[in-house]
């Protein structure tokens, strides 16, 4: 019986030595909060399955009072919110392949003579059907009984669907064909950011950081020296996922490969910036892997990797405009799927080469002000 009070003697001593350890690191302090409190947060207010107000726009090329009450019923239904008025059905597709809209409706000119007839769906439903999630909550449109109201304002006894429902970019609604593009940017965050989120620490923990401020590298020049290897880490991992992605899940590629490596460029180096800022708040290499780990939660789930992003509430979409990840999927998957071009995909290339700018001074600053 001594034997074993002394053990649990021994035991008690490390705790509590554990214990004091933990309450003078704030870092694992506040993740054993705030990693709860995030995720809670994150599943419960912004993750939503339920997909409303998608954007939308309209070709009408009857111009009739029907039309337009179908277009009112639609939106009634709070599946999707017009944001866009099309003058042409071309230019609606337009609208769909830069990924300004996930919904097109197409009002023919004989509108009025189809819901007189009965027989023949009255309209089309242009849907992106890259996320199937999306693809089944515009799918509810189709039994949508509207835009044919006689001058009594009733609906007569409809025979045939008010829509017709043609799936873009996913038709057979395969999930590897959403899936995959997606990872590429999923795993570039993932392992650049968590890379270069050491790179600094590990200098200063093996003693190698302050051999190299004696030497006549400047800090610009040290902070791009270390990504560089990184980079071509970036475009191998790309390249890797895009071939496992075209050969093995039979994932096609509708755009231009070139604009999609340049925009890589540009999200590689947002992403290693990020690795670095990290590098110059932490300690210690786990403190950095923490940050890392924190900061890729939130990007992942709300980027519309795994969830709609039409889904959640404006505060997490404000919220994932800042994130590298949410940019570069809408890029990867735009010319991946849709066959846009990196122009045109444009309004999510400048955010990512702000986020660089601003990231990488940051860390040049935070690091002479450390150092020093």
């Amino acid at each position: 019986m001594n034997a074993l009070a002394r053990s649990f003697s021994r035991i008690a001593a490390i705790a509590r030595k554990e214990f004091r350890h933990l309450s003078r690191d704030r870092l694992t302090g506040g993740m054993v909060a705030g990693v709860p409190l995030m995720m809670t947060i994150l599943f419960g207010y912004a993750i939503n399955q339920d997909v409303r107000h998608l954007r939308a726009g309209v070709a009408d090329l009857s111009g009739t009072q029907a039309a337009r009450l179908l277009v009112q019923d639609a939106q009634a239904t709070q599946v999707i919110d017009v944001v866009y008025s099309a003058r042409s059905v071309e230019a609606l597709e337009r609208q769909l392949v830069e990924g300004r809209i996930s919904v097109g409706i197409v009002i023919p000119a004989d509108f009025e003579r189809r819901a007189l007839d009965g027989t023949r769906t009255r309209a089309q439903l242009l849907v992106d059907g890259g996320d199937p999630i999306v693809l089944a909550a515009a799918r509810g449109l189709t039994s949508l009984a509207a835009g044919d109201r006689n001058a009594a304002g009733a609906r007569p006894a409809a025979r045939a669907p008010v829509f017709e429902l043609r799936a873009y970019h996913n038709p057979e609604r395969r999930s590897p064909v959403h899936i995959v593009p997606g990872l590429c940017g999923v795993i570039l965050t993932l392992t650049l950011v968590l890379f270069t989120a050491v790179a600094i620490v590990r200098e200063r923990e093996r003693g190698n950081l302050e051999l190299l401020i004696t030497t006549p590298v400047q800090t610009p020049e040290l902070m791009v020296g270390k990504i560089a290897p990184y980079v071509l880490i970036g475009y191998a991992q790309v390249t890797l996922i895009l071939l496992l992605g075209r050969f093995v899940f039979g994932v096609p590629i509708q755009g231009n490969l070139l604009g999609l490596y340049a925009g890589t460029g540009v999200f590689v180096a947002a992403a290693l910036t990020l690795g670095l800022l990290i590098s110059t708040l932490a300690q210690t290499q786990f403190q950095a892997f923490q940050m890392a780990f924190v900061t890729f939660l939130p990007q992942v789930l709300l980027s519309g990797f795994m969830f709609p992003f039409d889904g959640m509430p404006w505060p997490a979409r404000w919220l994932a405009e800042v994130f590298p990840l949410t940019h570069f999927l809408r890029i990867v998957r735009g010319i991946v799927l849709r066959g846009a071009t990196l122009g045109e995909l444009s309004r999510d290339v400048w955010p990512l080469a702000l986020f660089f700018t601003l990231a990488i001074s940051i860390a040049i600053l935070r690091f002479r002000k450390r150092l020093d």
